[in-house]
Parts: structure tokens; sequence; C-alpha cells
């Protein structure tokens, strides 16, 4: 008996260890899929605003990838050829390609909120705040900063999962 019951004990082990990790892999980073844009629940100053927005994060071995696609305010297509931009949590400038922008420093504040700081030229031009709703069905992002132009922009974009 005592051999068959440690195969059936070392069974049970493996099968608990298993589940465990199927759990740990499915607790990732809540903005893991595909966001869209909530045109009125959003505000944007100075607009006009874009007419559409889908916004997709993917988990990496570093962070997240991210992926912005939609149309813009005059009807043009918003990032049609971009590659995934990465998101690295480590509070570091990384460079930021084809942006106004020459880097960008990501900081995880907590599970459901991180912040991201922007710079052109080693001055701060913007920042964001990233939320994620408790339920994880709806993900807000405050940005604030200047412009191009030096214009002031406060920007707070509502997005509801799909």
């Amino acid at each position: 008996m005592k051999l068959s019951a440690r195969p059936a004990g070392m069974v049970l082990a493996i099968t608990i260890l298993g589940c465990l990790a199927s759990l740990t892999a499915a607790a990732g980073d809540p903005r893991t899929g595909t966001w869209k844009l909530d045109l009125a629940k959003s505000t944007f100053s100075p607009g006009p605003p874009p007419k559409s927005q889908t916004l997709t994060y993917f988990e990496t071995v570093d962070g997240l990838a991210a992926l912005l696609q939609g149309i813009d305010a005059r009807g043009k297509p918003i990032n049609p050829d971009v590659s995934n931009m990465m998101i690295v949590f480590d509070g570091k400038d990384h460079p930021t390609p084809m942006a106004s922008y020459d880097v960008s420093a990501w900081q995880r504040l907590d599970a459901h909120t991180y912040r991201v700081v922007r710079k052109k030229g080693g001055k701060v031009v913007l920042t964001s705040i990233n939320v994620i709703s408790q339920d994880g069905m709806t993900m807000t992002i405050t940005t604030t900063g200047v412009g191009v132009d030096g214009a002031p922009i406060r920007n707070v974009r509502v997005f509801e999962r799909q």
C-alpha cells in the first residue's frame, strides 16, 4: 500500500502545483487585453478628441507592450504601421520612437495604477496616470503637461474592456 500511496500523493501534489501556476498566470497585469475609448466619458483639453481609439496591452517578460490604434480628429489612422510600445516598470528613461517626446519612464504604483513621465530634451512635458477600476472593466488614463506647441494639456481618456 505504501508504494501505491506515494504515486497518488505525488500526482496530487503535481496537480495542486499546476493549479497554483495557472492561477498565478491568470493573475497577471489587469490591463492585458483590448480596450476601447469611450468618447462620451472622456475629455480632451485642448480638443478636438480622436474619432476612435483602441488600446491593446500584451504581457512581456519585462512588463507590458501596448499598441494604440484608431482614427484621429482629422480622420487619419493612428499608428497604422507602428509596432508595440514596450513598457518596462523600472522608473528609468527609455527611448520612445515616433513620438513628440524623447523618452518615457514607467513606474508601477500598485496593482491597478501606474505613472509614466515623458520628457523632451531632458524636460518633463507629460505625465500620465493609468488606473484600472477594481472590477477590471474600466481603465482611466489622465494626462497633464504641455503639447508640442507649448499649450497646456489635460486629457482624461476612459476605456472600456472589450
